[in-house]
């Protein structure tokens, strides 16, 4: 069975003001990408190669004080052109499963976090920002909304095995390894010191 993914035309972000990294400006932006009239479901392996649709990718970081979670991609993770990079984000496509509980991208994300991590913590989210980067084939067609959860406990376990080498490290030292990270994760790490906006 095809998977189906949740995609919003590219020129509702031109028609915002395209950007390249990572924009602040959540207020402007965050409504227009998840306008429900704009929204479509399209076939992933479509809208892989589209670049006229953007799939829309929850990006979550979990902090714990001055740490961050993060890990390396496995082999056996869906998205091949990020195989053996580091992240911190957690998070994935938005699928049909998801609708039904008022706010798909809302419920897509929460399932994302479910099936990924073992969460065992309270945490305030908030976003910190929205990524794209059309630098990279694999950004042309995505753009992702970046969630930031201050836990109160470090209480977090992999769920997937192509999490590999999960665990928290100190933001400074990430830094300094930015090299070895996917681009997204390299916006993360620069902008992370900065205020983020209470999410809804």
């Amino acid at each position: 069975m095809v998977e189906h993914v949740l995609a919003i035309p590219t020129r509702v972000l031109r028609d915002a003001g395209l950007f390249q990294g990572l924009s602040r400006d959540v207020a402007h932006y965050l409504p227009r990408l998840l306008d429900p009239e704009r929204l479509v479901f399209l076939p992933r392996p479509e809208a892989e190669l589209d670049p006229e649709f953007k799939q829309i990718i929850p990006y979550v970081v979990l902090r714990y004080r001055d740490q961050i979670f993060h890990y390396r991609r496995g082999r056996g993770a869906n998205e091949k052109r990020l195989h053996a990079l580091r992240s911190v984000g957690v998070g994935g496509h938005i699928n049909p499963v998801d609708q039904g509980a008022g706010d798909v991208y809302r419920a897509g994300m929460l399932r994302e976090l479910r099936e990924e991590l073992f969460l065992e913590s309270a945490y305030e989210e908030r976003i910190l920002g929205i990524i794209n980067d059309d630098s990279l084939d694999v950004g042309k067609v995505h753009v992702g909304i970046v969630h930031v959860l201050d836990l109160t406990q470090p209480n977090v376990r992999r769920r997937e095995d192509d999490l590999m080498h999960a665990g928290f490290g100190a933001l400074a030292e990430l830094r300094q390894a930015h090299a070895e990270f996917e681009t997204w994760s390299q916006f993360v790490l620069a902008a992370l010191d900065q205020a983020c906006y209470n999410f809804r």
